[in-house]
């Protein structure tokens, strides 16, 4: 069996959090490979180190000094590597950094060291094989990922051996360095898995897995215990946070089980993410339907009406493609008879909303154009909700009794979602409602 492990910053904080890490690579024999985050916050006012190293770029891109930034970031090894007594030559490193930067460094490859010198500080510690990113991580020109070669690479690199791989960064086709967008090392350990056809990527957190809804608004959320990857991508790009958005879809592909866990509470089993589960011997699963809850904020729904609007063909090709050469992604599309509804990001139509209403009157002559704003979308995720006629009206039932008005309805046909649109100023008060009503 192998596992490959990823820990995030928290993870990688301070000389405290290494000897975790190191615990529980130890505890299981099978966690041969391991990719690190940068050193992140230590406390709510501290600072994460990528952080650190993008104002340092900021400096020296307008000629102020930077010394002051990079001594906390010199420090911040150095002490974690001092405390573990550990003998990694870390001055040589980050005097060679120091150069770099003075000779003009990229802001991709400055921002790149956090991780880099987390990684070879957590090799030394586990007495684990140091394996940079850029051996075996190749972009092609677009910013892709290069699968195919990637995998083929750390394949015969990792044969055998106990690696630890920095994460967020790696080798663009003339060997510079390029970045993910930022919490771009969860992707790097599932491309690890992916490539290494692991057993179970372990995604470590200061977490103890998905939570069911928004701990900003829901005191004390439980975690979910077992959730599909359609299921995940649905909470995550609804807002749930644990994850970058892109972490799933190397794993998916292959199936291979995704272990968020708790870097501060390891025993806890965390949240598994899989392709599908039999949970007909789970009667917490048949009481509980729903997942999860998820939601964001900022959008308007933009709705046309037109007497004869659903038989006019070409009518919606026409409505998507005024939204498209604005630059505006349609997120929902309900609609009813001779009524037509995008829903898009409220902040993003503002600056083109008189563009869009004025073409759509040129090219559809619609009876009525209305926008409404201040919305916000909420949906409840759960793959048991498909075939079960009473969940849309226990989910009107509950929201009803509270006085919270529905504004707008949309449902996946797969029916692992019920979607609503309500506003803005009911939001909180509804994730609540549906956590207590079906959660508790």
């Amino acid at each position: 069996m192998l596992k490959v492990l990823k820990f995030g910053g928290s993870s990688m904080a301070s000389a405290a959090q290494y000897a975790k890490v190191r615990a529980i690579v130890e505890a299981d024999e099978s966690r041969r490979v391991v990719v690190v985050s940068a050193a992140g916050k230590r406390a709510r006012e501290d600072h994460k180190i990528t952080d650190l190293l993008y104002l340092c770029h900021a400096h020296m891109r307008y000629g102020v000094s930077c010394d002051s930034v990079f001594g906390m970031i010199r420090q911040r090894y150095l002490e974690i590597r001092d405390e573990l007594g550990l003998s990694t030559d870390l001055e040589g490193e980050l005097d060679r950094i120091r150069t770099a930067m003075e000779n003009g460094m990229s802001e991709a490859a400055l921002a790149s060291r956090g991780e880099y010198l987390s990684a070879l500080l957590m090799a030394d510690y586990l007495g684990f094989e140091f394996v940079d990113a850029t051996r075996w991580l190749f972009f092609r020109m677009d910013g892709s990922v290069d699968q195919l070669r990637s995998y083929a690479a750390l394949k015969e690199i990792a044969a055998g051996k106990r690696i630890v791989i920095p994460g967020f960064y790696g080798a663009m086709p003339d060997g510079s360095v390029h970045t993910f967008t930022r919490g771009g090392s969860d992707i790097t350990g599932a491309l690890a898995a992916a490539a290494l056809d692991a057993d179970i990527y372990e995604n470590w957190t200061d977490v103890s897995g998905i939570l069911m809804a928004d701990p900003r608004i829901v005191k004390d959320p439980e975690p979910i215990p077992r959730v599909t990857y359609t299921e995940l991508r649905e909470l995550s790009y609804l807002g749930a946070q644990v994850l970058h958005e892109d972490t799933i879809f190397p794993v998916a592909e292959k199936n291979i089980p995704l272990n968020i866990r708790n870097t501060n509470d390891p025993e806890h089993p965390g949240t598994i993410i899989m392709e599908r589960f039999d949970d007909a011997d789970d009667p917490a699963d048949e009481r509980r339907f729903i997942t999860g809850i998820a939601g964001k904020k900022d959008y308007a729904a933009v709705s046309i009406s037109k007497r004869g609007l659903s038989s006019e063909v070409g009518a919606i090709r026409k409505v998507f493609e005024i939204f498209e050469n604005h630059g505006l992604a349609v997120e929902y599309t309900p609609n009813g008879i001779d009524t037509f509804s995008l829903v898009v990001c409220e902040s993003k139509l503002e600056k083109v909303l008189h563009s869009i209403v004025s073409q759509l009157q040129e090219k559809l002559a619609p009876d009525e154009v209305r926008v409404k704003k201040d919305l916000a979308i909420l949906a409840a995720v759960g793959r048991r909700m498909a075939g079960r006629p009473d969940i849309c009206g226990r989910i009107f039932s509950a929201l009803g009794r509270e006085g919270i008005n529905i504004r707008l309805i949309s449902q996946d046909p797969r029916e692992v979602n019920v979607i609503l649109g309500l506003d803005e100023a009911d939001y909180a008060r509804a994730v609540q409602v549906l956590y207590d009503s079906f959660v508790k």
